[in-house]
């Protein structure tokens, strides 16, 4: 019977894949109205056709993009079978009854659970050890009941462990509310704050919380208030408020407990402000001004200062100070000193160890120092392209470090490691469940492509074994390749159904991201931004060259900035290309930067460069995805937002979508689906987020001619 059943659904899919092909020629895309909509800056004029769906609360907006919707459903309808396959197929990965690695914070355990069926954690703690009685400390199912979205920003229990504050998103806006509960009772505390980033910090004193308005229109992060427990939001009290646009604002606790810390910071700036936690009405202090193009963070084991800065040294060095802080670096000392090899990206501290993170060559190494001998070793991976890095280690008084491991081929495994005996421990391995996978069946590698100027670019290659590099094989290719961030090389359960149909996947370290170090952010960013898109199409060309797969099989994707990527690829090479992914893009470039009234707009000036001076506009202008749409064919694409996305406003990729089909002169296949419900990282819930993989999937199976 099983195999009778598989047998009806290859001819079932192939069946719909013939009606498809016709299906997608009989139905026509909506068409935006055009309404010309004039700019005129540095002396030159930008006509905008589509201007006018940023208009978020007109209802022609809105039919809009429920025609563009019901054209996307209409066009994958007669695969629609296939698509709940591929959701199911996900979905029998996931192991639903499943719980975590619990951590020790004070005198208590913590933990979550998953459950059968359910799509959020159910959050605990144990008092003393794992055998004493379990506390519910929330239910996010609950709490996401009736909710066509829900985020649980943070859970921050009181330092005396009676009293929680949590956060919730409810819209996908990235507008936290934060509640209070009473720990010991169970009762809800009346007050709410409104309007927050989620992140919350309790004075020592148990009663006092600060935290980082948000402002609802700019989404700009800008203020930091202090609650007293048990008064209303009304009454709250404005500790700091930033002057300078280009900067945003975060709140923590530093590991001693001893400091609750500002962190202000811009793209290449920061700056530090700190309160003595045992003093809360106390007065923020900068523990070093902010300069220009000064970068750092601190640790704090109690007496000491650990301070990461970039103070010269473009890939950091670690300097250390003892209290008090006197707000210059007159006596920093230099504990590690800068390398032009080894980006240092962050510490951490033990009371006998200090744990740097490091990344040498694109990959991240972990050296361990012993801070009384100074005797140090690095923990070998024993993989050619991996991701390890620190997990949440609040205990100070302990010689075990837990950290995480990951590869294309490894699942997320979580150890502790001693770091006087050196001996590690696999606590929890990510289970994939259905009995079929088997990490000895896939092949990683790291190759490289020589970009236009001779540049090495990395890039992080997974297949099935038996692949022959004849050309033939599909390709997903991902990049990101902006604001330093690196991609590392990391487990997808989801992948699988890529790589088990004989999928390449491909993750390339193009510059705009830090893999390589601080230089190759510098060199993928402003007056240099076009080299992150050229790196990525050098990267493409290698992989066809390289008989890796071939343009008629070659599948790009990104998401955000990513999705910039995207636009500028395909107006610059579309023959490359067989299908591009852009989820929720930054394709109108030049009309967002130009607008400070966008959220996230004057902040990122460093990253883009700011439109208002002429040599940043010119160079913007481009390769702005949206401005640099042309006449000619382009490959089959699909094309992804949110309505409430807080970073990439919805009305970028419904422009980009709209003017792409009055210039296209091709009969590839162009969809556009916006998630009415969500933002910026789409649906939330476990189970819903692996329904938009199996959507992305079954199109592009489509779009390959890819029946199984």
């Amino acid at each position: 019977m099983r195999m009778r059943n598989k047998n009806s659904y290859l001819v079932i899919c192939v069946i719909t894949f013939a009606a498809c092909q016709s299906n997608m020629k009989d139905i026509q895309p909506p068409v935006a109205a055009i309404k010309p909509h004039t700019f005129t800056e540095h002396g030159q004029t930008r006509i905008d056709n589509y201007f006018w769906l940023k208009e978020r609360e007109n209802p022609e907006v809105i039919a809009y993009l429920n025609a563009e919707n019901k054209y996307c459903d209409d066009v994958l309808a007669p695969v629609k079978q296939r698509e709940e396959a591929l959701f199911n197929e996900l979905k029998a990965r996931v192991k639903e009854n499943d719980e975590s690695v619990p951590y020790k914070d004070g005198g208590y355990y913590y933990y979550n659970k998953y459950q059968q069926g359910k799509d959020y954690a159910i959050n605990y703690r144990k008092k003393g050890n794992m055998q004493a009685a379990e506390e519910l400390l929330m239910d996010e199912n609950e709490r996401a009941s009736g909710h066509s979205y829900y985020d649980l920003g943070s859970l921050e229990v009181s330092p005396n462990d009676q009293l929680l504050a949590y956060s919730e998103d409810t819209v996908s806006r990235r507008l936290y509310t934060i509640r209070f509960r009473n720990l010991e009772t169970g009762s809800e505390y009346e007050e709410v704050l409104q309007n927050t980033t989620g992140e919350v910090v309790w004075a020592n004193d148990n009663k006092t919380l600060f935290y980082v308005h948000k402002d609802t229109e700019t989404l700009q992060e800008r203020k930091v208030f202090r609650h007293l427990l048990g008064t209303p939001q009304s009454k709250d009290v404005l500790v700091y408020e930033e002057k300078d646009e280009e900067f945003s604002l975060s709140i923590t606790k530093t590991k001693s407990k001893k400091y609750i810390e500002i962190f202000a910071n811009s793209t290449l700036s920061t700056e530090v402000l700190l309160l003595d936690a045992d003093k809360p009405e106390g007065a923020f202090k900068p523990f070093l001004p902010r300069e220009e193009d000064h970068e750092y963070s601190l640790t704090h084991d109690g007496n000491t200062f650990l301070v990461v800065t970039n103070w010269q040294a473009q890939n950091f060095r670690l300097m250390t100070t003892t209290e008090p802080f006197n707000k210059t670096k007159n006596n920093w000392k230099e504990r590690i000193a800068h390398r032009k090899d080894v980006l240092l990206e962050g510490v951490d501290v033990f009371k006998n160890y200090m744990v740097v993170e490091e990344r040498k060559e694109g990959l991240l190494q972990m050296r361990f120092i012993n801070r009384i001998s100074n005797e140090e070793h690095y923990l070998n991976f024993g993989e050619p392209t991996y991701a390890a890095f620190t997990s949440y280690n609040p205990e100070y008084d302990t010689d075990i470090i837990r950290y995480r491991y990951t590869s294309l081929t490894t699942p997320v495994s979580t150890y502790d490691y001693n770091m006087v005996t050196r001996e590690k421990q696999l606590l929890k391995e990510q289970a994939i469940m259905g009995g079929a996978f088997d990490k000895t069946n896939y092949i990683s590698e790291r190759v490289y492509a020589t970009a236009a100027d001779g540049v090495k670019i990395p890039i992080s290659l997974v297949y099935r074994k038996g692949l022959k590099k004849d050309g033939s094989a599909p390709l997903y290719q991902y990049a990101y390749g902006s604001y330093g961030a690196s991609m590392d090389a990391y487990f997808s359960a989801s992948r699988l159904s890529l790589l088990d149909r004989g999928f390449v996947f491909a993750i390339c370290h193009i510059r705009g991201g830090q893999e390589m170090g601080r230089q190759w952010y510098e060199d993928g960013k402003l007056l240099k931004k076009k080299n992150t898109f050229t790196d990525f199409i050098a990267c493409s060309e290698f992989l066809i060259n390289e008989k890796y797969t071939s343009s008629k099989s070659l599948v790009a994707s990104g998401g955000s900035a990513g999705g910039l990527l995207m636009g500028a690829i395909s107006n610059m090479r579309p023959d490359l290309y067989k299908v591009i992914v852009a989820d929720v893009p930054f394709v109108d470039v030049i009309t967002t930067m130009m607008d400070s009234s966008i959220p996230l707009t004057t902040y990122e000036y460093d990253e883009w460069g700011n439109p208002n001076e002429k040599k940043y506009y010119d160079y913007m202008l481009s390769y702005s995805p949206y401005d640099q749409v042309k006449k000619q064919a382009y490959p089959n694409m699909l094309v992804t937002s949110g309505l409430h996305d807080s970073q990439v406003q919805y009305w970028e990729p419904a422009k980009w979508v709209a003017k792409l089909r009055t210039h296209k002169t091709d009969d590839h296949i162009l969809l556009f689906k916006t998630n009415m419900e969500a933002g910026h990282g789409g649906a939330s819930g476990r189970f819903s987020a692996l329904k938009e993989v199996a959507f992305e999937y079954n199109f592009i199976f489509l779009m390959l001619n890819i029946k199984e």
